[in-house]
């Protein structure tokens, strides 16, 4: 096919693939994020070995698929955008070893902590798949805190990257405070699973983390706003960058100045909407909990978690990771993608197998529905 039989130019492909980079992000962090967020609260929610089964048995059926997500962001960005991927996977490379041993500790916890009946056996797997769902809930902020800080990077010559950080460098304050909002956002979360699919004790437990866990997101969350809007130097592009340009990131002229980062919401006002959502779902999450009314809460610490990821997207945007070494060489939207053929043609693929997904995920949730209890569990020879 010839490029100019494309119905879309490259930058309206361009677009959509960061709008869908987007959506696979906040699909992960729903989905999986009440893995993360369950496993990261079962030493406090579950305080008997039954109960811990219960709440193993909850997640247990499920965070295979849920971590589908997953693997389709990372595919989003080695396809989409091959520059980010190259430098994010070798720059970032200690940090993701570290949620990669602790997602591995997930599936051999889940195995192994029933089948021996000893309580200190069962006990050290319990803190293990704690360790699994909270360091990556925390390192996936704390990636998120850095893109907003800027990585040291630069490019030289012939586009190779050269990485001049490491793994400490990137728990920064800021990106740490980004980290504590991805715990607390993702134990909420978690809570309100837990309070949907449980009865008595460990219901009464989530509802109660959920409601703190909900709160404390919030107030997180609106320092790390505070602390971006008015202390924190964002980046901006110089003059223009040619949305239909050649995929080379030192073709433009970057600035780092005070309060860039709220330039898109001076520029586009409605954006505010993003924030906002994030904020009054997690208050509508609070208060459905403490109610008793989980599923709605489920709902919204859902929505919660969309609008701080979609607050984040509006504050970088155009930018994918920013260099604090060279603002120049910084990556963005617009010189950092595959060619306009590969958009295409990954845009179709797309289209095609995102419906079956989706469609497969929502059978599986149907026919997993309802209750999980202690009697089920033992009457459950494959249960957890």
């Amino acid at each position: 096919m010839d490029a100019s039989m494309i119905p879309f130019d490259y930058s309206t492909l361009r677009f959509i693939w960061w709008l869908l980079l987007g959506i696979l992000l906040i699909g992960f962090a729903i989905m999986d994020g009440f893995d993360l967020g369950v496993a990261a609260q079962l030493p406090f929610v579950a305080k008997t070995d039954g109960e811990r089964r219960v709440v193993l048995n909850v997640i247990g059926p499920v965070w295979e698929g849920n971590q589908v997500w997953l693997i389709l962001g990372g595919g989003a960005v080695f396809a989409a955008f091959p520059l980010l991927y190259a430098l994010s996977f070798s720059g970032f490379y200690l940090a993701m070893c570290l949620i990669l041993l602790a997602l591995i500790l997930r599936p051999v916890g889940f195995k192994f902590r029933s089948k021996v009946p000893d309580p200190r056996w069962r006990t050290t797997w319990d803190w293990a798949l704690f360790v699994a769902g909270f360091v990556p809930a925390l390192v996936f902020g704390v990636a998120m805190g850095n893109v907003l800080v800027g990585v040291p990077f630069r490019y030289d010559a012939d586009l190779r990257p050269i990485y001049e950080g490491g793994l400490f460098g990137l728990l920064n304050p800021f990106a740490v405070l980004c980290g504590l909002v991805s715990v607390a956002m993702l134990v909420t979360h978690g809570s309100s699973m837990l309070a949907l699919k449980t009865d008595g004790a460990i219901a009464q437990r989530a509802r109660r983390i959920g409601s703190i866990g909900a709160l404390a997101t919030i107030v997180l969350f609106v320092l790390a706003g505070l602390w971006l809007a008015f202390g924190l130097d964002g980046y901006s592009i110089v003059g223009t960058q040619d949305p239909n340009g050649p995929s080379n990131p030192l073709v433009k002229q970057v600035a780092k100045t005070a309060g860039a980062w709220m330039h898109n919401y001076h520029a586009l006002p409605w954006t505010w909407v993003f924030p906002l959502l994030a904020i009054v779902a997690l208050l509508v999450a609070a208060l459905q909990l403490r109610k008793g009314k989980a599923g709605l809460a489920f709902i919204a610490s859902a929505l919660g978690i969309a609008g701080i990821l979609l607050t984040e997207g509006v504050s970088a945007f155009p930018f994918l990771l920013p260099s604090k070494l060279d603002p120049n060489a910084s990556l963005t939207l617009w010189d950092a993608s595959s060619s306009h053929m590969t958009l295409f043609i990954m845009l179709i693929a797309t289209c095609i197998f995102l419906p079956i997904i989706l469609l497969y995920t929502i059978w599986v949730y149907r026919v997993l529905r309802g209750k999980v209890g202690e009697a089920s569990v033992s009457q459950t020879p494959n249960a957890y």
